[in-house]
């Protein structure tokens, strides 16, 4: 930290709009993929805010486009874009032109299938990057992305928030004993594009794995039109349950039961927790979710699909 700190500020520019950028350090300057998501926004609002609290680190620049074809992520860019312009940060018109301003990259584009390509020269630029939620539209794709990383020698990891909430950390570090099973709920709206639970209920499932950990040996899936309920079975006979909400009042949370007691998980707080985890990443290059978790998440998944078009046959991950 003090030797980053005494490498010298970098160049204060005008934003194509606002005012000046944000100063940070050289090593410690943000750059952000992907203005199609509220997280561009609010992660920008919090780190530039946080101050020491954030390490020095600012988001400086930021390139904004991301998917081509969601409805969703197309309609929030201009927003985005503008919200996040106006908090001094540099908007640029290609991924090159980010990678010569910052040190370290989020990579937020809503969609995750662009997420590949767009992680490529970051990976080959050897500058370490957190890829939101979800990390790719495929296991396949999932794979991919840590194969170039690998390749590359490249620091990376991707997380939803849940799992580094309040509650769910009390669990992990033993507050019920060892979890003997969990059920968790969580919004689960589908994308064409997307594994099922991959494009929003994967919130749900890294709660689910966060607290029971790596093992799930079966995966089967009861689907119906607004609803989800998808089981697995770990390795040593303990189960978790997913229910994937898409019709009426849905929200991100569950509970975990131990040998010494039954907790609660969640609900969804706050960005900060993960926030603080991507800037100790940005510091140390110690991804805080390792390939083979992350992996392990998206396998589920991808059972839970097979499962669904078996008519809720169990699936051997």
């Amino acid at each position: 930290m003090t030797a980053l700190s005494g490498a010298g500020l970098s160049i204060i520019s005008v934003s194509d709009t606002f005012g000046f950028q944000p100063v940070a350090a050289e090593g410690r300057r943000i750059g952000i993929i992907g203005l199609d998501t509220s997280h561009s926004e609010v992660f920008t609002k919090m780190i530039n805010a946080g101050g020491a609290e954030m390490g020095g680190y600012k988001v400086v620049a930021a390139y904004p486009h991301g998917s081509k074809d969601i409805a969703s992520a197309l309609k929030m860019k201009s927003a985005i874009t503008d919200a996040v312009r106006k908090e001094g940060v540099e908007i640029v018109d290609s991924i090159e032109a980010l990678l010569e301003k910052v040190d370290v990259v989020l990579l937020e584009s809503n969609d995750g299938r662009p997420h590949l390509e767009q992680a490529l020269p970051v990976f080959k630029a050897g500058k370490r990057i957190f890829i939101d939620k979800p990390i790719a539209p495929s296991l396949s794709e999932a794979k991919a992305i840590f194969k170039a990383a690998r390749e590359y020698n490249t620091p990376v990891f991707t997380s939803s928030a849940l799992r580094f909430d309040a509650n769910v950390r009390k669990v992990v570090f033993g507050s019920i004993g060892k979890v003997t099973g969990a059920d968790v709920y969580t919004p689960a709206e589908i994308d064409k594009n997307h594994m099922d639970l991959a494009w929003y209920a994967i919130h749900g499932v890294e709660m689910l794995f966060t607290v029971m950990g790596p093992g799930c040996r079966k995966v089967s899936r009861v689907n119906q039109e607004g609803t989800d309920l998808v089981t697995g079975v770990w390795e040593d006979g303990r189960i978790g349950t997913v229910r994937a909400i898409r019709k009426g009042t849905a929200g991100i949370a569950g509970t975990a039961f131990g040998e010494k007691g039954i907790a609660q998980l969640g609900p969804f707080s706050s960005y900060q927790p993960l926030i603080s985890e991507i800037i100790t990443f940005f510091q140390t290059g110690k991804p805080p979710v390792t390939a083979e978790q992350t992996l392990e998440i998206f396998t589920f998944i991808d059972a839970a699909d097979k499962s669904k078009r078996k008519n809720g046959a169990a699936i051997s991950m």
